[in-house]
Formats: C-alpha cells, sequence, structure tokens
C-alpha cells in the first residue's frame, strides 16, 4: 500500500510533456531549480577531482619523487580512461534508467577518488587515477543526458549555463580549499574531502532526481556504436565539439606561463588571474543560458563565437603590460570561451534522439577528452622558448585557435535537432 502511494505521488509530480507555446518565455520551476543544484554538485566534484592535480604538482613530485614526465602521466591517466570509457560506455548506457545509470557511475567514482588518497605508491595511484576517470567522464556525459530528458529545449539554455557554472565554483572555492587541505596535511586529504563529498552528493541524488526511464519507451535494445558514430547529424556534433576544443585548448595549458614569461606577471600573482575569470564566468554563464532561451541558441553562440576571437588575438599577443590589463584580458578570454559553450552544449544535446542520447553524449565526451589531448600537444609543438626565458610561437597559436572558433561557427550552422532532440522527456512539476 505505502509503495503504491509512494508510486502514485512521483507519477503526478512527473509526466511526459510537450513544451508549450510559451514555454520560452517561461521560467523553471522550484523542483527543476533542485534537480540543476544536484546535478552542478556533480559537476563539481568530478571537475575538482580533475582539475586539483595540476596546482599540486610540487608536493606529488616532492612526496612520490616523481620526473615532471612521470606526473604528466597521472594527469593524462585521467584524460585517456574517460575518453575511452566514453566509447565503451555507448553500448549500454541508454540501456537503463538515466537516475539508475547516474548513481552507479558517480559510486564508481567515488570509490575512485577515495582510492587514490589511499594509494600506497605511484603504480596504484596511476590506476586510481584511471579507475576515476573512467568514471567520471562518463558522468559528465549522464549529466548532460539528464539536462536533455528533463528540459525542453526552450528552457534547456539555462539548465546548461546554470549546471556549467559548477567550473567556476571549483576554480573559485574547490582549488583554494584542496590546496590548503594538500598544504596543512598532505596531498591525500582533497581527495578524502572529495570522497566523503561524493557521498553526500550521491545521497541527494538518490533522493532527488526521479526514476527517468522515458528514453526506453522502445524496449532495452542493444545500441550500435558504429550508429551513433556514423550519423551524419552526429558526426557534425563531433566535429562541432573538436572545433570548441581546439579553440581553446591550444592556449589554455600554456596560459600561465606565457603570463609569466612574456606579460611581466610574478607567479603570485596568477591566482587573481584565476578567481577573476572565475568570478565573472560564475556571473556570467547563467546569463548567456537565458540569453540563449530568449534570442536562440545558434544566434548567441555565433554572437559569442565571433567575439571570443578578440580575446583569443589579445591575450595571445599580450606584452609587458600592468596587472589590471591583464587581468582585463584574460578574464574576458575566460569569460567568452567558457559562455560560447553553453549554447553550444545545448545545440550539440538536441542533435540526438532521446532513445540515444545518452550514448550520443558518451561519445561526444570521449571526443571531447581526446580533442582536448591533441589540442594541447599541437599548441605544445607550436610554442618555444626565447634565449631570454619568453614564449615564442604564441601569436601563431592565436592564430590557429581563431580559425578553429570559425570553422566551430560553419559548422554550428549545419548542425541540426534530431526528432524528439528539443523535446524533454518528463517534466518536473513545482510540488
Amino acid at each position: 500500500m505505502l509503495q503504491t502511494e509512494k508510486s502514485t505521488s512521483i507519477t503526478n509530480k512527473i509526466r511526459p510533456v510537450a513544451a508549450p507555446k510559451n514555454d520560452r518565455a517561461s521560467g523553471l520551476t522550484r523542483r527543476e531549480w533542485l534537480l540543476i543544484l544536484v546535478l552542478s554538485a556533480v559537476q563539481f566534484t568530478h571537475i575538482l577531482d580533475f582539475v586539483i592535480m595540476m596546482p599540486m604538482g610540487p608536493q606529488f613530485k616532492d612526496d612520490l619523487q616523481l620526473s615532471d614526465q612521470w606526473f604528466g602521466f597521472l594527469v593524462a591517466a585521467y584524460a585517456f580512461s574517460a575518453a575511452a570509457a566514453g566509447v565503451l560506455a555507448a553500448w549500454f548506457i541508454d540501456r537503463f534508467d538515466r537516475k539508475t545509470a547516474l548513481l552507479t557511475l558517480y559510486a564508481g567514482f567515488t570509490l575512485g577518488t577515495l582510492c587514490c588518497a589511499a594509494a600506497p605508491n605511484y603504480p596504484f595511484l596511476l590506476a586510481a587515477r584511471a579507475m576515476t576517470g573512467a568514471f567520471g567522464g562518463v558522468v559528465a556525459a549522464c549529466v548532460l543526458a539528464i539536462v536533455g530528458d528533463a528540459f525542453p529545449g526552450p528552457r534547456r539554455g539555462r539548465a546548461m549555463g546554470a549546471i556549467m557554472s559548477a567550473f567556476s565554483v571549483a576554480s573559485i572555492v574547490g582549488i583554494p580549499a584542496g590546496l590548503s587541505l594538500a598544504n596543512w596535511y598532505g596531498w591525500r586529504a582533497p581527495f578524502v574531502a572529495l570522497a566523503a563529498l561524493g557521498v553526500a552528493v550521491c545521497a541527494l541524488v538518490n533522493f532527488v532526481l526521479p526514476p527517468m526511464r522515458s528514453h526506453l519507451v522502445r524496449g532495452r535494445q542493444i545500441v550500435s556504436v558504429w550508429s551513433i558514430f556514423l550519423e551524419p547529424t552526429h558526426l557534425r556534433a563531433y566535429l562541432l565539439m573538436t572545433a570548441l576544443v581546439l579553440g581553446s585548448f591550444m592556449i589554455v595549458p600554456y596560459l600561465a606561463s606565457y603570463l609569466v614569461a612574456n606579460t611581466g606577471r610574478d607567479k603570485t600573482e596568477l591566482p587573481y588571474v584565476y578567481l577573476c575569470g572565475g568570478l565573472a564566468t560564475l556571473l556570467t554563464m547563467t546569463f548567456f543560458g537565458w540569453l540563449s532561451d530568449r534570442m536562440g541558441k545558434l544566434p548567441v553562440f555565433r554572437c559569442l563565437a565571433l567575439f571570443t576571437m578578440i580575446p583569443i588575438l589579445l591575450v595571445t599577443n599580450l606584452p609587458v603590460v600592468p596587472l589590471a590589463v591583464t587581468l582585463l584580458v584574460s578574464t574576458l578570454f575566460m569569460v567568452t570561451t567558457s559562455g560560447r559553450m553553453v549554447p553550444a552544449m545545448a545545440l550539440i544535446t538536441a542533435s540526438a534522439a532521446p532513445q540515444q542520447r545518452g550514448s550520443f553524449l558518451s561519445v561526444n565526451a570521449a571526443v571531447q577528452q581526446a580533442a582536448a589531448g591533441f589540442a594541447t600537444a599541437l599548441g605544445g609543438s607550436m610554442i618555444g622558448q626565447g634565449v631570454n626565458g619568453e614564449i615564442t610561437g604564441f601569436p601563431l597559436v592565436g592564430l590557429l585557435a581563431s580559425a578553429a572558433t570559425l570553422l566551430s561557427i560553419w559548422l554550428a550552422g549545419h548542425l541540426r535537432p534530431a526528432v524528439g532532440g528539443e523535446e524533454a522527456a518528463l517534466a518536473l512539476v513545482a510540488e
């Protein structure tokens, strides 16, 4: 009897819907905001788990006696494992309830993070990072699939913007807090804290997320990975994602080094760069999502992408300037490169049918990780070091990143939503 009443209550709150005609102007409901907050917490933890590794490099190298190359393997293990897992997950992720999939994957991610804290030696830590990346990369795809299922196209931009703000929160709050824990208690402490936070977030996911099975209307069919890869609309989405990553990741890994070597910045001033950039993106991401819903995702993306080329060319040609100028240019770069991803991800999510959305986004996440590795290698191959220690070749990197940005504008115009791609599979009705 109790189980029947519970099922009836859930059914009353969640029902298949078509977006109303005035949905573009409607706001998000209380339950939708609650779902966004929980999904943002998931994003925050797995993003922070990845980015916290890089600023803790000196501690890892000192405590474990690692060279730069061996430490680089720790960072790369996460990305390569996430890319491989994304392809493998395409075989089965759409065969399960989205809630069940997210809980299982997130539990694996949390366990992997705890294994990082408990690692007794380098090989164990390397394996733990690969395990964490495998689960964490697919978690990100699952979160986007849930956004696609829960929010119709006219409100999807706002949801994407709010959830993608988790990266800004990780930069502003997570990294300083993690570094403080590492300085006080050693490099294991941030992973312990993240694992504990992961347990709490997992409980929230279980409590807040409803069952999400609408994509299973055709039965638990085995998904053909080749069909996910070779669908023309999907291919255009993968190319768009690759162009977007090339437009930023050829620059981002080397930005801090360039600011120190070429613009006169001291290493102690770099936290201001990321603090200002993180605060600005936190304030603007949700706005860009709202603007995408109001003005249309493609026009907003095109405007942001075109405007992005200005800070790209400025930041890769910046001479010795005052700190205020550096902060202005670098913040503008972070705001525009992050902002264009909001309408872009809404467009990409809509290019897959609901029955294939999870598999498609898993492959898309794999493409994103692989493109990030390629972009980093390509940017590194184009830069060098001058006689006075300055970085050379960065202006050429900026030109190539601008060309990739122009390509993304063209590709976005050729992206088409799949049948049902703009629709939500369910509605979360306010209590």
